[in-house]
């Protein structure tokens, strides 16, 4: 197969959660681009969704905006019931909702622990859940995909996360897991692991991370949300057809720094 076939993604739809900005929107954005019809889901935002979503359609591309909060199950299942209403099978998932408040151990509620929790991790396992009995009950050829976006900071904690890292780190487990036992029904289950992704006035609102960064990473700069869409696309795509349960970290280097 040629290498634009196996990054072409035309007759393919492609559900990116948490894709109304930053690096939702561009995973939804490169998908598009590659002929996929792109779900772009959001939960509050749809001011957003529907800007992204009427750009790509301005410029050929096929994008429906869906709303729905993945933290409840009713609400997941109802989503995967409108798009497939709407469009047909979902072929490939990429699990890329969630936040990331900063709080320490000792200030930190529970309410705000549980929040992080349904919202990075809670949410990834009932939209896992209600593709892989879509994509089960519906004939289908060739192989599915789903793609988890993590975070570095699964094997690296960082100060005033650790509800984040916790959700992470569990989202690499359960990649891993899920990998093992949807393969049977031909699914593969991959994770992209980013680091500092640049996103709109960073670099005023937190300069002194943005330099330390940028002085500390291998590769001397920020991540685009392009970086970690094309790992996304490579993931998705023919060319990863024997890639199933990996981690892949899109972080410039950072990872491979000595410390101690």
């Amino acid at each position: 197969m040629s290498m634009d076939a196996q990054f072409n993604f035309s007759d393919t739809t492609v559900l990116v959660t948490g894709a109304s900005a930053g690096i939702g929107a561009g995973i939804a954005r490169s998908f598009a681009q590659s002929g996929a019809t792109v779900l772009i889901h959001y939960r509050h935002n749809s001011e957003e969704a529907l800007r992204l979503q009427h750009a790509l359609r301005d410029q050929g591309w096929n994008a429906h905006a869906i709303g729905a909060d993945l933290t409840q199950s009713s609400e997941v299942k109802a989503l995967f019931t409108q798009a497939t209403e709407m469009i047909g099978q979902v072929d490939i998932l990429v699990n890329n909702a969630g936040i990331y408040p900063l709080q320490s151990v000792l200030e930190m509620d529970v309410e705000e622990w549980d929040a992080v929790m349904n919202a990075n991790l809670k949410s990834a396992f009932l939209c896992t859940q209600a593709f892989a009995r879509q994509f089960q009950a519906q004939p289908h050829q060739g192989m599915a995909s789903i793609i988890n976006i993590g975070s570095i900071e699964a094997e690296n904690p960082a100060p005033l996360h650790s509800h984040y890292n916790a959700s992470k780190g569990g989202l690499l487990m359960y990649t891993m897991a899920c990998a093992y036992e949807l393969a049977p029904l031909g699914i593969r289950v991959n994770m992209v692991s980013p680091g500092l992704i640049w996103r709109a006035g960073i670099e005023s609102n937190w300069a002194d991370g943005v330099k330390r960064w940028e002085q500390s990473a291998p590769l001397k700069r920020l991540g685009q949300p392009q970086d970690v869409a094309d790992a996304c696309l490579f993931l998705a795509s023919s060319a990863a057809s024997w890639i199933t349960g990996v981690n892949l970290r899109v972080d410039g280097g950072i990872m491979t720094k000595q410390i101690f």
